[in-house]
């Protein structure tokens, strides 16, 4: 009972801070750190011990699906290329760096720095999807962070699973047997998702339930990551490789009611995991830092050290890299502010957490670790400083870079967009009123309908500040709704309908009301 109701006050907690965070448009994860640190330190917090299971199998499955049914196949497709160099080449060199400088500033063997490194060498999906959902980035910095995330499991896997092997079993490295294990996880993750998908997408074919497509939905990811860890291949890859699958042909396979609903049910699953993921982070971090030995105490210097060695690797590897990508595309003079903020965008968190909880406590000759204590809260503490320093400030340099999108920009997109499905949708009127097939009051009441939105897009698209008829439409319809669902409630509470009429019309005034905001 009392680890239930931890994990009900942690669920609160993580609730309140994260409602908090949005409503001052700062971003939630770094909040939810900082507020898991400050409750671990109270006295009397009981000390929190993080399971990788319950992080790897529970967590992660839900999260990564969603961040990967963001991804668009367009725009992936034109980035393909820097994301394998950044998924591959940077996270081998990460790995490098990161383990240099830890054997050289910190008491860990060289085995050991090399885990910690292969560890650290990736960005963390969840994170850089949760930090840049605010960010008006341009599509193609957007997608290319967000997709290095990822896709760079499998080289980071690989690097672990070898370097946990030197350290645990004394063994020699053998980079041939890597290389192959590389190819089975990323194509055995790859070939697992991409199954996955297509039974899915036939089962939802014929499928017109909207419980039965949110069950579907909510154990899609857990079934491709269960099924590719059983087979030992990556779980993330074939969680990201379903995700991003279905994310493209999900107008295809539901309708709009469904859609909304499938909206509604992840949004809140994934809000509860990331509330409660990130607050966890900042709450095991003291109970990890009392485990460690009197000879670790200065683990703060060897935490900014190796803070600082990600972020300069990863800023000198992506310079030259951003400068060939923009000769490419006809760019003479290179912009430095595109590397900069992709070096700061490039956060730890979850994955490298779960990493370091699994490193096993003893040798295979079975003596203890000594050293894992002191790479777990470098890990942590890692995660913490990547997360709370370029967390807080990344919005800050995003805006200084000037590569931002101005809110004019989107905005004049939107409404050119809704002059073209107007004008689609009259020319299609005009078509059924020559065929003298549909009443002419039907037709008038759609045409003056699409006329509205046509010109309330072209106000916006000419700056002009006068309300539109279609916004004092929506403004007046939006009362009208109110005065119904009022309306609707004494109906109910004098018991002139049942419960059953009042929860369908209800229903259709909140979907009537869902559009109108949307509109």
């Amino acid at each position: 009972m009392r680890s239930v109701g931890t994990v009900l006050a942690l669920v609160v907690l993580a609730t309140v801070v994260a409602t908090f965070a949005r409503r001052w448009r700062i971003p939630a994860p770094s909040l939810l750190v900082v507020a898991g640190l400050a409750v671990a330190l109270l006295p009397g917090t009981p000390a929190i011990r993080v399971s990788p299971e319950v992080i790897g199998l529970v967590v992660l499955p839900p999260l990564l699906y969603a961040s990967a049914e963001e991804l668009s196949w367009r725009e992936l497709r034109a980035v393909w290329k820097p994301v394998g160099v950044l998924a591959v080449g940077l996270v081998l060199a990460s790995a490098a760096a990161v383990g240099a400088v830890a054997s050289l500033v910190t008491p860990l063997s060289w085995q050991m720095a090399l885990v910690l490194g292969a560890i650290l060498a990736s960005t963390d999906p969840v994170a850089v999807t949760a930090l840049g959902r605010r960010l008006a980035l341009p599509p193609r910095v957007q997608m290319l962070v967000q997709a290095e995330s990822l896709f760079n499991d499998a080289t980071s896997l690989v690097l672990y699973r070898v370097a946990v092997g030197v350290a645990v079993a004394s063994a020699a490295a053998d980079w041939g047997a890597a290389g192959g294990e590389f190819l089975l996880l990323a194509g055995g993750g790859t070939l697992i998702g991409a199954l996955v998908a297509a039974v899915v997408v036939v089962i939802r074919r014929r499928t017109e339930d909207p419980v039965l497509e949110t069950v579907i939905s909510l154990v899609t990811p857990y079934t491709a990551y269960v099924l590719a860890e059983a087979a030992h291949t990556s779980g993330v890859t074939s969680v990201v490789v379903a995700g991003v699958v279905l994310g493209g042909r999900g107008d295809r396979l539901t309708d709009a009611r469904i859609r909304l609903q499938l909206h509604a049910v992840y949004g809140t699953v994934v809000f509860l995991l990331e509330s409660v993921v990130f607050s966890l982070i900042g709450l095991a971090l003291p109970a990890q830092v009392r485990a460690l030995s009197d000879g670790d105490r200065a683990w703060p210097l060897y935490a900014l050290a190796v803070a600082g060695t990600l972020i300069a690797v990863r800023l000198l590897w992506l310079a030259p890299l951003s400068a060939v990508v923009q000769r490419k595309g006809g760019i003479q003079r290179p912009n430095w502010r595109v590397p900069v903020v992709l070096t700061w965008a490039g956060t730890r968190g979850v994955v490298p957490l779960a990493a370091a909880l699994s490193i096993p406590a003893t040798a295979k000759d079975g003596s203890a670790l000594a050293e894992r204590p002191l790479v777990l809260v470098l890990t942590t503490s890692v995660v913490v400083v990547t997360l709370v320093v370029q967390g807080f400030s990344l919005a800050s340099v995003v805006r200084r870079s000037g590569i931002a999108l101005e809110p004019d920009h989107t905005e004049r997109e939107e409404a050119a967009a809704r002059c073209r499905l107007a004008a689609a949708g009259i020319r299609r009127l005009e078509e059924l009123s020559e065929l003298e097939a549909v009443p002419d009051v039907v037709l008038d009441r759609l045409r003056r309908g699409l006329n509205a939105r046509l010109d309330d897009a072209r106000d916006r698209l000419t700056d002009n500040t006068v309300e539109s008829a279609d916004l004092v439409y929506r403004q007046l319809r939006r009362d009208l709704i109110a005065v119904e669902a009022a309306e609707l409630r004494r109906l109910y509470d004098e018991h002139t309908i049942s419960d059953t009429t009042r929860r369908r019309l209800q229903r259709s005034l909140d979907l009537e009301e869902a559009r109108l905001a949307d509109a």
